[in-house]
């Protein structure tokens, strides 16, 4: 069985060595970077299977390293778990906006970044193959990890996908954020209900014409309705 890759990227030896051993303990390979300009030529040469990413970067720095790999399609499927000394809301915020899957703040437990590892690899496996769903001009193929509207392919990371599958499979019914952080974000990612709002919205930027799919209960949560709705915002 092939061990997946890691690549970790920090301007702090010490840190990239203590994540290294931790995951190569846990059964990952690493590969690693002191830059953002070496993160995207090593992701892009050989993409790894998951990015763990230092905000704080010399010269580019790990928000920018992220919005470059998430608009190239080469390496816009890389999920990425942000590392960040920063506990500020906004530093937070705009790094899942730009397409991050998770964040974790120095100092760190490696138990719970191995955990945090484990948890996203996990939303981002594909499952067993099922039908198409096609809902007005939306198709969501979930064997394949592809959505398209009007025969559009939209780029969708990991996350957005499944938030977008797990709001489609429960078309009509209002989910809560809760429902959406235990069913898509799962238990062992360290996200509040802010991080829902950030997906939601990038979600309906990325579906477009499609995008008033997704109605705003407010005070509440989501729903999934093909008929556009007033209520969507």
């Amino acid at each position: 069985m092939v061990k997946e890759k890691i690549l970790v990227v920090d301007d702090e030896q010490d840190i990239i060595e203590l994540i290294k051993y931790n995951l190569e303990m846990g059964g990952f390979r690493v590969s690693s970077a002191y830059n953002g300009e070496d993160a995207l030529r090593l992701a892009k040469r050989e993409p790894p299977d998951l990015l763990i990413l230092d905000l704080m970067l010399p010269g580019m720095d790990g928000l920018e390293v992220c919005q470059v790999l998430k608009k190239e399609s080469q390496t816009s499927h890389i999920p990425i778990i942000m590392l960040t000394a920063k506990t500020g809301e906004p530093d937070i915020v705009v790094g899942l906006g730009l397409g991050a899957d998770d964040y974790i703040t120095k100092p760190f437990s490696t138990r719970e970044l191995i955990a945090r590892v484990k948890a996203v690899l996990r939303r981002v496996k594909p499952g067993s193959p099922k039908e198409k769903l096609v809902l007005s001009d939306l198709i969501v193929d979930s064997s394949n990890y592809r959505a398209t509207v009007r025969g559009n392919p939209i780029d969708l990371t990991h996350t957005e996908f499944n938030l977008l599958l797990f709001l489609v499979q429960r078309q009509g019914r209002v989910m809560t954020r809760q429902q959406i952080l235990d069913g898509v974000l799962g238990d062992d990612a360290f996200v509040t209900d802010r991080t829902v709002d950030v997906h939601i919205r990038r979600l309906r930027m990325k579906l477009k014409e499609a995008s008033s799919y997704i109605v705003t209960r407010r005070g509440i949560g989501y729903m999934f309705q093909p008929t556009p709705s007033e209520e969507a915002s």
